[in-house]
């Protein structure tokens, strides 16, 4: 079959990963082989070939987010079969600690992100996968194999994120960093979705437009020296009930200078660096909450394909490539050339 494998680290993708023949994987008897159809980037993909922050196996193949059809299982698989199609859950736990088992598999001393920590030679990007049983759901026949793998990780993680960790409730109003992201376009249309008043931030005009198209009720330019000035002003000076961080340091003084009393930050990621600082009388005398998250639940996942599958979430797909051009995405990526998802396609060449 044919897979996107790097052998070395490299700041510049293009350097590094090459589509390769190898073998068709072998399965376990609690594993499913699945054709994959369609396969979406992440940030930690371009991590995985810098070799930072953490080395990763070698050779290494990435991709965590996939979809496709099942093509093989196990002697002990039970929940799916032969053509059943069906998306990747990439957090992989041991699912018997005491984690685990209270419904914090993402929490999990053995967790490892599929297509990121994992291998040699055991990630998304190839024509067919494996993965254990538990880490694989049914997609509905309306959603696409490419919306599935554009919402799959991203979704989840926002619904983790608002739902579980920022308790959203109806009437709230919550701020949407970078809504054009994966993750932001996912977690405007769940905020509306709780029918909330929604402000979103977008670093140029034609993604401010798409956060509008998403559902934002409002939104400003985050490149902008005042642009929570302005959120400030849409609020009436009352502020946020949550914000919705993925950006990190260039922001985070002030997202949470704009949080009410009570408020919640929640944080899944520091894209432009991890040594911020917080003005701590916020955190007391306002008694704020500052929360983090990373990845969800299984059933978390389940929860946003229900959505997917009834059109009150729809993921933004930036691009469809073919998977000898796969390595686009990844310079995509690194340039932040990106509005939503980028999809590569191993069937397709």
């Amino acid at each position: 079959m044919k897979a996107a494998v790097f052998r070395e680290h490299d700041k510049d993708p293009e350097k590094v990963v090459k589509i390769e023949d190898i073998d068709i994987p072998k399965i376990k008897p609690n594993e499913v082989l699945i054709k994959v159809e369609a396969a979406a980037y992440n940030y930690n993909d371009l991590w995985a070939i810098w070799g930072s922050p953490i080395k990763v196996p070698m050779p290494h193949i990435s991709g965590t987010d996939i979809s496709g059809t099942v093509e093989d299982v196990g002697e002990e698989v039970t929940s799916v079969k032969r053509g059943d199609r069906v998306v990747s859950h990439g957090n992989l736990s041991c699912r018997i600690c005491n984690l685990c088992t209270s419904g914090r598999e993402y929490d999990c001393e053995k967790r490892q992100v599929w297509g990121f920590q994992t291998g040699p030679l055991w990630g998304g990007y190839c024509q067919y996968a494996h993965l254990p049983e538990v880490n694989v759901t049914k997609i509905a026949d309306n959603v696409s194999y490419e919306s599935a793998a554009a919402i799959s990780m991203v979704g989840m993680t926002s619904w983790h994120m608002l739902v579980d960790r920022a308790r959203i409730k109806p009437g709230q109003t919550v701020l949407i960093m970078g809504g054009t992201s994966g993750v932001g376009m996912a977690g405007i249309q769940i905020a509306k979705l709780y029918d909330c008043a929604v402000i979103a931030t977008a670093g140029n005009k034609q993604k401010m437009d798409k956060c509008i198209e998403l559902g934002a009720d409002h939104v400003v330019n985050h490149r902008e020296e005042d642009w929570y000035r302005k959120v400030r002003e849409i609020t009436n000076k009352k502020g946020v009930d949550i914000v919705f961080e993925h950006i990190g340091k260039t922001v985070f003084p002030q997202e949470v200078s704009l949080l009410k009393m009570g408020g919640t930050l929640v944080s899944t990621g520091a894209t432009t660096g991890y040594d911020s600082t917080i003005d701590l009388r916020y955190l007391f005398f306002r008694g704020i909450n500052l929360v983090g998250a990373t990845q969800g639940t299984k059933a978390e996942l389940e929860d946003v394909l229900f959505w997917t599958s009834k059109q009150k979430i729809k993921p933004l797909i930036n691009a469809v490539l073919p998977f000898s051009e796969m390595v686009k995405g990844h310079v995509m990526m690194a340039h932040g050339d990106q509005l939503g998802k980028t999809i590569t396609t191993p069937q397709r060449m």
